[in-house]
C-alpha cells in the first residue's frame, strides 16, 4: 500500500505514514538520480513529466507539490521578464501531476501557495495557514501564517483544524537569501502533514495501528 508525493524534497507529507507501515514515494528532481531509501520511504530522482508511476501497485493516496516560482503571485512582478515559457513550465507540471493523480484513483491534494493557477485553472478548494494545525504536533508548533491552496479530489478528507496563535507571524517571507532558502519556504508544515494522516488513513491490513 503506498503513498505518493511528488515534487517532494523534504519527504515531511509522507512521514506520519511511514512512520505507520505505509510504503511511500517521494519524487523530486533533487533527489539522487534513481533511488534511495530510507526506513519506509523511497526518494526518487526523476523528472515528474518523465517518470510513471509502477504499474500493479496498490496506491492509497497522494500528494503534489509541484514548483510555484513562475506561478505565485507574490512574484507578479517579475512574470513579464520571465516570460511565456516559464508560465507554461509551471502550468504544465502541474497538469502533470493533477493527470497523475487521477489515472491512479485515489483521494489526492495538489498544493500551491496563492497563484495564477486560480485563473488558469479554477479556484482551490481549501486554504489555510500553517498556524491552523499546530495543534496536532506533540508540543503546538507551526505557530506561523503562510496562506496555502489546495486542489484536491478523489474523496480527500480535509482534516479539522487544530490552530494555535501565530506567535511567529509570516517568517517564511523574512528567511534571508541562502541556497536552500526555496526549499525552506517550500516545507510542508508537521503540523498539517500529521492532521491529513489522521483524516485520510485506514488502519493496514497486517494488524498495525494507525
Amino acid at each position: 500500500m503506498i503513498v505518493l508525493s511528488m515534487c517532494d524534497y523534504t519527504g515531511v507529507m509522507v512521514k506520519p505514514w511511514a512512520e505507520a507501515g505505509y510504503e511511500c514515494v517521494c519524487v523530486d528532481l533533487q533527489h539522487p538520480p534513481g533511488e534511495t531509501r530510507e526506513g519506509n520511504i523511497t526518494y526518487v530522482g526523476a523528472n515528474l513529466h518523465d517518470w510513471i508511476p509502477p504499474y500493479g501497485e496498490e496506491y492509497v493516496i497522494a500528494f503534489a507539490f509541484t514548483d510555484c516560482t513562475n506561478l505565485a503571485v507574490s512574484g507578479a512582478r517579475w512574470f513579464q521578464s520571465k516570460g511565456l515559457t516559464a508560465l507554461n513550465h509551471g502550468v504544465q507540471l502541474f497538469g502533470r501531476a493533477k493527470s497523475i493523480c487521477e489515472a491512479l484513483k485515489v483521494p489526492y491534494l495538489l498544493e500551491n501557495p496563492v497563484s495564477t493557477l486560480a485563473s488558469y485553472y479554477r479556484k482551490p478548494d481549501y486554504t489555510f495557514n500553517p498556524c491552523d494545525y499546530g495543534g496536532y504536533l506533540d508540543e503546538p508548533g507551526d505557530a506561523y501564517t503562510k496562506k496555502t491552496c489546495l486542489w484536491t479530489g478523489g474523496g480527500f478528507i480535509m482534516p479539522e483544524p487544530k490552530p494555535v496563535p501565530a506567535t511567529e507571524g509570516s517568517k517564511m517571507h523574512l528567511l534571508p537569501p541562502s541556497e536552500d532558502r526555496a526549499n525552506l519556504r517550500s516545507k510542508t508544515p508537521e503540523g498539517f502533514a500529521r492532521a491529513v494522516f489522521q483524516a485520510n488513513s485506514q488502519p493496514l491490513t497486517t494488524g498495525e495501528v494507525v
